[in-house]
């Protein structure tokens, strides 16, 4: 008993470690200006008001940004779904000569960190006029190798004598990828749905570099723009860091169970 009691105190120990800054954004966007800072910091605000959020909705095109960071973020994960699922199931179930080298190096694109790439990427899309435009932010970091290798390691844990069976009946790759693998892979799909869908929505660096036209940017950038020289507008900035939170919580919130046994399943089976 004290052995469990003991491991639920640090369950709860590391949960607030990671809820109390959250709480703070989203109890300091409803205090006036004058108390955001004020010290001892309060979890219960001595007067709540709506007004950094009229603020922030006012000075800036919130919409335009909600609107260009929910198509990049919908699309990125759409297709990045899209590769990981074919490309998991090509790996998973098929032996062909290289299938093992293809894998190693997909996973090695894991140890290139992201500035080595940055520069012939950007020459890549400025060759073919993607520069300043939202498929700029959608295409290029949209196959990713973490998405392969969660659904490969989940194909894997697939009984071969089903797909074999389903073969028998007369389906053929398509169908049977359609029909039998993916209904079987949701969890692990919607786990992959929920880290794509984070990832794209807090993607802040390949935007910047790409982005430059105002109307196009998502709202990370416009996030960024609270941040000047001299001083922070810190009222709106957190106002729209917690309006920028809403559809990330709400994402999670809907896939959760699956969230969970996709990340369970994708270590343990293979």
């Amino acid at each position: 008993m004290s052995l469990r009691l003991g491991r639920y105190g640090c369950l709860v120990v590391v949960a607030l470690v990671f809820v109390i800054p959250v709480l703070w954004v989203v109890i300091s966007s409803l205090e006036p200006p004058s108390e955001i800072f004020s010290y001892p910091p309060r979890l219960i605000p001595n007067h709540v008001t709506l007004q950094n959020y009229a603020t922030a909705l006012a000075q800036g095109n919130f919409g335009v940004y909600f609107l260009n960071t929910t198509v990049v973020s919908v699309s990125a994960t759409a297709i990045t779904v899209v590769i990981s699922v074919t490309a998991g199931y090509g790996l998973a179930k098929f032996r062909f000569p290289g299938d093992t080298i293809i894998f190693l190096l997909i996973m090695g694109t894991l140890m290139v960190p992201l500035q080595v790439v940055l520069v012939p990427m950007f020459m890549t899309l400025k060759s073919f006029g993607l520069i300043n435009n939202l498929l700029g932010i959608i295409v290029p970091p949209a196959a990713t190798p973490t998405g392969v290798f969660l659904m490969r390691q989940y194909i894997r844990g697939l009984p071969n004598a089903l797909l074999d069976a389903a073969r028998v009946d007369g389906a053929g790759e398509i169908n049977l990828l359609l029909r039998v693998v993916v209904p079987l892979s949701l969890p692990a799909i919607a786990a992959l749905t929920i880290f794509s869908f984070v990832w794209r929505w807090n993607d802040f660096l390949w935007p910047f570099l790409v982005i430059s036209d105002q109307d196009k940017w998502t709202l990370q950038l416009a996030l960024a723009n609270y941040v000047g020289q001299y001083s922070i507008n810190w009222p709106s900035l957190l106002a729209m860091t917690t309006l920028s939170m809403l559809p990330m919580l709400v994402v999670f919130l809907a896939f959760q169970r699956y969230f969970v046994q996709g990340f369970i399943f994708s270590g343990i089976k293979g």
